[in-house]
This record gives C-alpha cells, sequence and structure tokens, in this order.
C-alpha cells in the first residue's frame, strides 16, 4: 500500500509545482535582457575631451564619432551660428556636407530643419548663406527617401522666397529646364513643378513667358498623371506671376484640357484651380468656359465620378458666388437645390445612385457623405448671401434645421462655429434661429457647446438688438427655454472632465446682465457661480466663476439682493473654514477692485480683506501681502484716514509678529513698494486723472442705479396706498353713503392741496426720471466682447441699463401717466443727488432714516 500511496503523493506533487517549474524556466529565458544602456567600451567611444572648444568638439564629433552624435552636431549647426559664424562656415559646414553624403533619414531630417532656422534666425548676410548653404540643398533635394526630398525641398522653397533674382535665375532656373525632361526621374519631375510654381511670384511677366511657361506646358502634358496633378496645383501661382492677358490665352485652356483628363485626380486639380482664379476671369470666360465645366463636374459628382464630391461641397459656396453675376434665374435655382440635395447627403434614401446601390453604403461611402455634409455647413453663411437674407425663411430655413440637427458631431460643430456669421448675414430677421440656438447650447457633444459658446455673447446681442430693430420687443423674450438650456450647458461642461471648456463658458456668461433681467440672473444663475467658487476643485474655473459673479453683482439692481451677495463672500469665503475658500477670496476683492468703485470697495471689503492679516495659514497672508498695495490704491484722503491708519496697524503687526520666513520676506517687500506709492486725495489731481474719471465714472452709475431703485420702490407703494384707499371708499360707501361722501370730499381736498404745494419737488423728480431713462437707453446695445478684456471700459458704458430684458419693462413703466400723478404727492423724498462726488455715496444707515423719515411724511398726508 506504502509505493502506491507514495506514487499518489509525488504526483500530486508534480501536478502542485509544476507551473512553477515552468515560470522559472520563463525568467531564465529573459534573464539575458542587458540591464545597461551601453558597454564600457561603448561608453569609452563616446567620451569626449572636455576641454576641447564647441567647434573642435563639432569636428571632432563628425568626424570619429557615432550617427547619434553628428546628428545632435547638426542640430546643434544654428547655436553654432549665432556663437562663431566664421569658424562654423570654415570648419563644421564641410564636414557636414560631407557627412550628408553617406548620412541616414534622421540626420538628414535634422540637417534640413537646422539649414532652415539659420536662414530664419538671419545668422548671416543672405549672400553668404547662398553661397555656403544652397549647394548642399540642391545636392540632397532629389533624395531617394521621399520623405528626405520633400524636407530639403521645403526648405529650398524657403530659401528662394529670400534670395536675389539673379541668383534664383543662375542657381535654380537655369538647371530646372533640364532636369524637367521626361528623361529625368519622377520625384525630380515633381520636385520641380512645386519650384516652377514658387519662381513664378520671383520674375516679371515677359520674363516668365520666356523661361517659365514653356516649362508649365511641358510638365502639363507629361505622361504621368502625378505631374499633370502637381503642375496643375501650381498653375494659380503662375497665373498670379504672369497677369490676366496671359492667363486668359494660356493658363485657362490648359486648364480646361486638365479638367478634361483621365486621371480623376487631375481633374479634381484642375476644378480647385478654376475656382481660386476665378476673380481673374472676366465675364464672357466664365459664362462661356467655367461655367460649362462646373456644370459638367455636378453632373458627373453624382454619376460617375463621386471622387469630386467633396471637393465640389467644399468649393461651392465661392463658387455660386463668384458666378453669381451671370446666373440666369433657372440656373441659380438650379444651383441652390444642388447644395440642398448636398445639405442631406446620406440622410435620405434618394440620393441620386441606382436603386442596386441605395443599401450598399460602405464606410468610405459614409465617411465621405459625412464630409460633404460639413463642408455645407461650413458654406452656409456663404449661401445665405448667395440666396438673399431676406429669402432665407422661406429658402434656407430648412435646410439649417437640418444640419443643427444632424446626426454627426463634426457637421453639428461646424454650423456652431458659423452660427455667428449667420446671425450677422441674418440681421433683423435673426430671430428665425432662435431655436436652433436652444438646440445647439443642448447639444449632447460638449465640441459643439465649446464652439458655440466662442461668439455667444455677440450672438446674443444680435438677437436683442435684431428683435428692437424690428420696431417691437425683443424676440429673445419669447424663447422660454433659453435660461434653462444656458443652466444646462453649464452644468453639463461642470460635470465633464474638460474645465477648459467649462472656464470658457463662465466667462462668457458674464454677457447675460445685458440679455436677462436682474432677478433671473439672481435667482438662476448668481447662486450658482458661488456654488462653482466653493466648490469646484479646478483654480481657473473657480476664478472664471468669481470674475462673473462679480459682474452679476455689478449690475444687479436691487440693493437687498447686493446686500445679501456681499454678506454671503464675507462669510463663506473671507471667514470660511477653509483656507482654500479665503484665498478665492482674495480673488474675489481684486476683482472688485477691477469692476467697482473705490468707494464701493472702502465700504463692504477693506477691513474683511484686513482681517486675513491674522490668518493661520502662512499662503493666505502671503496672497494679502501682494494685494496690499492694490488696496491701498483705493483709498482717499482725507475721506478714508482711518482705514489707512487700519492698514499701517496690520502692517506693523506683520512685521512684528510674522515667523514665516517667506511671509516676511514678501511683507518687507511690500512695505517698500507701500512707501512708494501715492495716495490719491478727494480734490482733483492731474497726475491720476484717467483713473479719477474712470472711478466717478463708476460712482456715477453705482448711485444712479439706487436712484432708479429707489424710484421703482416709491411707483410701487404709490400704486399700492392708492389701490388700498380705493378699496376702502368703496366699502364705506356700500355702508353709510353719507359717510362716504363726506370722506371722498376730504380725501379729494388733501390730494390737491399736497400736489399744489409740491411743484418743485414734481420737477426735481421729473429730471431723475429723465436722467434715469436716458442712462438706460444709453447701453441698450452694449458691447459684451469687452466685459472680460477691459471692464474698465464696460463698467463706463452703463450700470443699471445691462438688463434689457427688464429695463424695457422699467422703461415703459415710468413713461406711464399714472406714475407721474402718484410720485406728484411724494416729492418731497429725494432719493439721490445728481452729482458724481464721493459723498453721495451715503451709508446703509442714513438711506435707512430718509425712507423712515418719507414714509412719516406720506403717512401724515
Amino acid at each position: 500500500m506504502r509505493p502506491i500511496i507514495f506514487s499518489k503523493m509525488d504526483f500530486s506533487h508534480s501536478s502542485l509545482f509544476g507551473y512553477i517549474e515552468d515560470l522559472q524556466e520563463l525568467t531564465i529565458i529573459e534573464r539575458p535582457v542587458r540591464r545597461s544602456l551601453k558597454t564600457p567600451e561603448e561608453i569609452e567611444r563616446l567620451t569626449v575631451d572636455e576641454e576641447l572648444s564647441d567647434i573642435e568638439r563639432a569636428v571632432y564629433l563628425l568626424s570619429s564619432g557615432q550617427d547619434i552624435q553628428g546628428t545632435s552636431v547638426v542640430a546643434n549647426l544654428p547655436v553654432l551660428m549665432r556663437q562663431n559664424p566664421a569658424e562654423t562656415l570654415r570648419r563644421v559646414l564641410p564636414k557636414i556636407r560631407e557627412v550628408l553624403h553617406v548620412a541616414g533619414v534622421e540626420m538628414q531630417l535634422t540637417a534640413a530643419v537646422s539649414f532652415l532656422t539659420v536662414l530664419q534666425e538671419e545668422s548671416v548676410s543672405i549672400h553668404t548663406y547662398s553661397h555656403s548653404f544652397l549647394h548642399i540643398i540642391l545636392q540632397n533635394l532629389e533624395h531617394r527617401d521621399a520623405g528626405v526630398s520633400n524636407a530639403w525641398l521645403e526648405t529650398l522653397l524657403a530659401v528662394i522666397e529670400a534670395l536675389p533674382k539673379e541668383t534664383v535665375r543662375h542657381e535654380i532656373l537655369n538647371p530646372l529646364v533640364s532636369k524637367a525632361q521626361l528623361s529625368q526621374t519622377l520625384q525630380s519631375r515633381l520636385v520641380n513643378c512645386k519650384i516652377v510654381g514658387k519662381v513664378a511670384n520671383k520674375f516679371e511677366a515677359h520674363t516668365i513667358k520666356r523661361e517659365v511657361l514653356p516649362l508649365v506646358k511641358s510638365l502639363c502634358q507629361d505622361v504621368e498623371y502625378e505631374v499633370r496633378t502637381c503642375m496643375c496645383r501650381q498653375l494659380e501661382h503662375v497665373a498670379r506671376g504672369i497677369g490676366t492677358e496671359l492667363t486668359k490665352t494660356v493658363v485657362l485652356p490648359e486648364l480646361v484640357e486638365l479638367a478634361r483628363d483621365e486621371g480623376s485626380s487631375v481633374r479634381l486639380a484642375a476644378f480647385e484651380t478654376l475656382v481660386n482664379l476665378l476673380d481673374m476671369f472676366d465675364a464672357d470666360d466664365r459664362s462661356q468656359t467655367v461655367l460649362p465645366l462646373v456644370k459638367s463636374f455636378c453632373e458627373k459628382s453624382f454619376k460617375a465620378d463621386e471622387s469630386i464630391l467633396v471637393s465640389l461641397s467644399f468649393h461651392l459656396g465661392k463658387l455660386c458666388n463668384g458666378l453669381y453675376g451671370i446666373f440666369t434665374p433657372e440656373q441659380h435655382l438650379r444651383f441652390l437645390e444642388f447644395y440642398k440635395k448636398l445639405s442631406t447627403l446620406g440622410l435620405q434614401q434618394e440620393n441620386g445612385h441606382n436603386d442596386n446601390q441605395l443599401h450598399l453604403q460602405t464606410l468610405e461611402q459614409e465617411k465621405k457623405y459625412i464630409s460633404v455634409r460639413k463642408n455645407c455647413a461650413y458654406n452656409f453663411p456663404a449661401m445665405i448671401v448667395f440666396v438673399d437674407p431676406k429669402n432665407f425663411h422661406l429658402e434656407l430655413y430648412s435646410i439649417f434645421f437640418c444640419l443643427c440637427h444632424d446626426p454627426e458631431v463634426p457637421v453639428r460643430y461646424t454650423m456652431a462655429i458659423s452660427f455667428f456669421e449667420v446671425a450677422k448675414l441674418l440681421n433683423s430677421d435673426v430671430y428665425t434661429i432662435h431655436k436652433e440656438l436652444v438646440t445647439l447650447l443642448q447639444d449632447e457633444s460638449l465640441e459643439v457647446l465649446d464652439a458655440l459658446v466662442g461668439h455667444l455673447p455677440e450672438i446674443l446681442e444680435l438677437m436683442t438688438n435684431g428683435g428692437e430693430n424690428n420696431g417691437s420687443e425683443s424676440k429673445l423674450l419669447s424663447i422660454p427655454d433659453l435660461i434653462p438650456a444656458l443652466t444646462t450647458a453649464e452644468q453639463r461642461a461642470a460635470t465633464s472632465l474638460k474645465w477648459r471648456t467649462h472656464e470658457k463658458l463662465l466667462q462668457k456668461y458674464a454677457c447675460l446682465p445685458h440679455i436677462i433681467s436682474s432677478d433671473q440672473i439672481y435667482y438662476r444663475f448668481l447662486h450658482r457661480m458661488l456654488t462653482i467658487i466653493l466648490t469646484n476643485n479646478v483654480l481657473p474655473v473657480q476664478k472664471a466663476a468669481a470674475r462673473t459673479l462679480c459682474v452679476y453683482l455689478r449690475y444687479n439692481r436691487k440693493q437687498e439682493q447686493r446686500h445679501e451677495v456681499i454678506q454671503k463672500l464675507i462669510e463663506q469665503l473671507g471667514q470660511g473654514k477653509s483656507y482654500w475658500n479665503r484665498l478665492r477670496f482674495l480673488d474675489t476683492c481684486e476683482f472688485i477692485m477691477e469692476l467697482f468703485s473705490k468707494s464701493f470697495f472702502c465700504k463692504y471689503f477693506f477691513l474683511p480683506v484686513l482681517e486675513l492679516t491674522h490668518d493661520p495659514v502662512a499662503n493666505v497672508r502671503m496672497k494679502l501681502c501682494c494685494l496690499l498695495p492694490k488696496v491701498k490704491s483705493t483709498l482717499k484722503i482725507p475721506t478714508d484716514k482711518h482705514l489707512l491708519q487700519q492698514l499701517e496697524l496690520c502692517i506693523r503687526k506683520l512685521l512684528c509678529q510674522e515667523k514665516d520666513k517667506d511671509v516676511l520676506t514678501i511683507v518687507k517687500r511690500t512695505v517698500l513698494e507701500l512707501d512708494r506709492m501715492e495716495i490719491s486725495v478727494d480734490a482733483f489731481q492731474k497726475k491720476f486723472y484717467e483713473n479719477y474719471l474712470l472711478d466717478q465714472e463708476k460712482e456715477r452709475q453705482e448711485h444712479l442705479l439706487l436712484e432708479m431703485e429707489q424710484l421703482e420702490k416709491e411707483k410701487q407703494k404709490n400704486e399700492g396706498r392708492s389701490t388700498n384707499i380705493n378699496d376702502k371708499m368703496f366699502e364705506k360707501k356700500r355702508r353709510d353713503s353719507k359717510t362716504s361722501s363726506v370722506l371722498a370730499k376730504s380725501i379729494n381736498l388733501s390730494i390737491s392741496g399736497s400736489s399744489s404745494g409740491t411743484s418743485a419737488g414734481k420737477e426735481e423728480k421729473k429730471s431723475k426720471l429723465v436722467r434715469s431713462q436716458s442712462f438706460s437707453t444709453q447701453v441698450l446695445h452694449p458691447k459684451y466682447s469687452n466685459i472680460d478684456k477691459c471692464p474698465n471700459k464696460s463698467s463706463a458704458t452703463g450700470y443699471t441699463s445691462s438688463v434689457p430684458g427688464m429695463g424695457k419693462s422699467c422703461m415703459l413703466s415710468f413713461s406711464d401717466d399714472s406714475f407721474w400723478t402718484h410720485s406728484a404727492g411724494n416729492s418731497g423724498n429725494a432719493a439721490f443727488p445728481s452729482s458724481c462726488s464721493r459723498n453721495l455715496f451715503n451709508s446703509a444707515d442714513q438711506k435707512n432714516n430718509g425712507n423712515k423719515e418719507s414714509q412719516s411724511r406720506k403717512m401724515s398726508m
């Protein structure tokens, strides 16, 4: 029994450890892999004497070094030319010329780039360059490797632009004639085609006619279709060089012949060249020669030659507008229908193919159709010009709808990019594409959203102004889905990983005060910006949200809402538990100093900022010290003398109590900067003239905002009081007719007495309303693009009128006759004077007291 048991145990042992032995064999196989990059012998060969100069080291490495060392010397050639051009040309360049004969592809490509860099940096004169470098370039131009040949060709084409004419004639043009013969290689003839196109712009027309045009005709009739295609694409440069007359007699016949070539690539090149040269042909050439060719291309594109379809769709807008003057109405309609057909290609069954091909679209065909629709989206603005914007809704709106709802992202992306151009062209009819704007804002692809947001402020401005130019209320307000679409777009960008799109979106949303009402911004966007500052983890996104929040605060029309936002900024950011929030509070204060007046910052944010000098985190104190010069610049003497004393006290405490070395270093540097600063005074100073005017304009707008808010409140109270009086009169009349008649007489007497006794107050109230209305109408057409780039200028354009959605209703209510009647009896409650000085920015207590007094006077009346 034991042998049996032993055999079983042995079997189980082998089964358990068999896989481990196999793994050990595998590791043995992998062990011979080299663990060091270079052997000691190789390191010895790569070692160079450190005492050699740069020139000597370069010569040594090119002579006896390895290929990688020689490539590094060639890559370092521009540096050697800057340091010692004479020795480099004398000793290094000849060695490079020798090495390039047997060099590999990597060194050849590196040399082509280095030679071009030397030319661009102008390390030597063009004469010296042509004498030393040109021959090396021409020698390597016909390298057997196509990539190397193209690299040297690019260098040569750049050199031709800088060379003098005589050098080009002797060194390039004359050898070119002999090399363009059929006996030369295909690569050589292709290179010559591109050189001919570059040389054509270098000489006069008669020289090109005598020396270049015979070569051009020869290459256009080459036996290889690659050469004919390449030369056909260079005919545009040749035509620009020889002028209109020779183009008509020489180039146009060649293009017509090439357009009927058997090779599809040749026909495609001929078609594109014809489109690019339309401006050089007169009306007869266009109608008799170009138009028949274009019609044949369009007919064949769906039937026999689909290879031209993508190119035709790309150039169709340019083609239609270039031939616009010679189209008959029938031809005009025909090309428009052709464009409509291309715009829906691949989305419907009837696309011009035979029935047996309808369901056999390959992947290549689908890609081609997507490219065609994308090109149609690219050409959509040009087609609006072609049909006239007045006919947009009738002729092109259905195509616009289809392209904006296309199932492929590249098509919708292209439409989003061109949406701004479409809106500009439609002008007063821009309201017809509001729904498509909402659709693209809600697009599932963030690429589409990113493309649309780039011009979102301008688009919304055009839509607002377009509605006003129509003589009716803004049609932007007739789209209830706009605000939900904007909020949805921001939330989708926030939940994605593309923080740059989110940052861009938040920056562009700073235009919304000019588009929608202040209450809509407050309830739908402002608190969202504060949430992003508190919760987002990306610093650029937080800063963008902070700046946009400051813009919203700048244009908010209700003082209670402003105070609430300011309180939240101080409590949740400035006094927040996280040091990150306190850093963002300092960023927000920077934006407030940029957008608001000095008095506004000093009133609400000066002391909360100084409290951060006691912050337990060194980074917060460091950032605060860097901000102190800007903080000090907001002070005015003698009004803010007490704030200046607080600032100096905080700086003394930092100097005496600061223990962190880095913070202390910044504090000392900041103290020196603060000592050099000059504080502006309340009186006018010529030195601060521009800043003074900007600040006074900001203060004027802030005061005007408060005036308008006060007037609106008074109107609402007066209307409510008159309604209550009428209700009481009706109730008492129902109870006792005699008592009600007596009460009505007494009320009429009191109203007439108050209105006759306050005529002067009524005139003052009228003047304020006129100023408020003029201020509202002053900025009905703001430039939203300046909000981010130049906030001072944008703030100077207006403060309260940035809410067209609510501004119109306010203007209408101001012009209401009932307002003048009710406000006549309350003229004693003057809101604010019209002056721009700093003393007009009263404290909140003074305003509250004034309101109480006015209410008591109203009750007494």
